[in-house]
């Protein structure tokens, strides 16, 4: 299954009903994270040293970070693209296509 995340969270459920909406909210939480902000897990999140560099810059480097770090951080999910969607002020949104994996696929899986 293929669906788009955008990056900000939504409510936190700490009850997901579903393995779904479990992927999907921590895959929010990953893309709203900065690393180093999580006590006892400083390697949680995205790495954002680099948002103050161009903005070609700052795509190409977002979206290897966002990529390995749902890769290593949600094994349910694998990325399969990163849109970037700009304004004339500079700024920008971001939203990443997943793929949810089979759960009889992930151990035969491989990077």
């Amino acid at each position: 299954m293929v669906t788009d995340v955008a990056v900000g969270l939504t409510d936190v459920n700490l009850m997901p009903s579903t393995e779904y909406e479990e992927i999907i909210q921590n895959v929010q939480m990953i893309l709203a994270t900065m690393k180093g902000t999580v006590p006892l897990d400083r390697g949680f999140g995205i790495d954002g040293r680099f948002l103050d560099e161009p903005t070609g810059v700052v795509q190409a480097r977002a979206a290897a970070e966002i990529t390995s770090a749902i890769n290593s951080q949600e094994p349910r999910a694998r990325v399969k693209k990163v849109f970037f969607d700009g304004d004339l002020a500079g700024g920008f949104g971001i939203s990443v296509r997943i793929e949810i994996v089979d759960a009889k696929l992930r151990g035969k899986m491989t990077l």
